[in-house]
């Protein structure tokens, strides 16, 4: 079935400019002309420019995607974007995880150079996240002392406290691959490592404010996000564990 610049460019959501763009310069050339001249794009054309939308949306530049439509079947061309996909998505959770660092911290005053921050958080300004950080715990006791004890963080303590973090998520998300309940002893420990350690390193993490943290480990997506990345399920699995050693401290 054969479509005029027009019904192709409502199909796709380009622009007809766009479309005699694409022509001008050979990247989507249509497969026939109408009697009077007018560009006609078939069902193959529309497939082309399919891909090539793909890998836009990807930041290739046009002459980068012509190169590789050129090269390789349709079931390449998926792959190769799948591929592309998967980078970006490996990209963003490591700055969401960069970001879920420094809200559970509440980190203020990083006193790292340019290169240090660029080495330990890679794109993401841990600076960044100081206004909600302090529109959310800037009247806690809590606060205060993650933000003195953090700000004179050198670049081996940031390395040693990130370490040790990932690590004891890490035993957690091993603990729920084992088929651990989230209220036994292994997790129930687990989770007291979890609240010693922020204890440790950021401020002083009672029973109750670790019960919090759990909460808003399930409530606030993006946190959810960064525990889910190491295992499905994760994140509520944390909490339940947190809550259940929070109530065993307390019988």
């Amino acid at each position: 079935m054969p479509y005029s610049v027009g019904e192709a460019a409502r199909i796709s959501g380009v622009t007809v400019r766009t479309l005699h763009h694409y022509d001008e310069i050979g990247l989507l050339t249509p497969s026939a002309r109408t009697a009077a001249g007018y560009r006609s794009y078939s069902d193959a054309d529309l497939d082309r420019l399919r891909r090539i939308l793909g890998y836009r949306a990807m930041d290739l530049g046009l002459d980068e995607i012509a190169t590789v439509l050129d090269e390789g079947t349709a079931r390449a061309h998926l792959e190769r974007q799948r591929e592309l996909l998967l980078e970006r998505i490996e990209r963003l959770q490591r700055m969401v995880a960069a970001v879920d660092r420094e809200l559970e911290a509440s980190t203020m005053g990083v006193d790292l150079t340019q290169e240090e921050k660029f080495e330990l958080f890679g794109d993401f300004d841990p600076d960044d996240c100081a206004e909600e950080a302090e529109q959310r715990w800037g009247g806690s006791e809590a606060y205060r002392q993650s933000q003195e004890r953090m700000s004179r963080f050198t670049k081996q303590d940031w390395q040693r406290f990130m370490a040790e973090q990932q690590e004891v998520g890490q035993q957690l998300a091993e603990a729920k691959r084992s088929g651990a309940a989230p209220d036994s002893e292994r997790a129930m420990d687990l989770a007291e490592q979890h609240r010693q350690h922020i204890t440790r390193w950021c401020y002083d993490c009672t029973y109750e404010i670790h019960r919090g943290l759990g909460d808003m480990y399930v409530a606030d997506e993006r946190f959810t996000a960064t525990y889910e990345q190491l295992e499905p399920g994760l994140a509520a699995y944390i909490r339940t564990a947190i809550h259940a050693n929070a109530d065993r401290a307390e019988a």
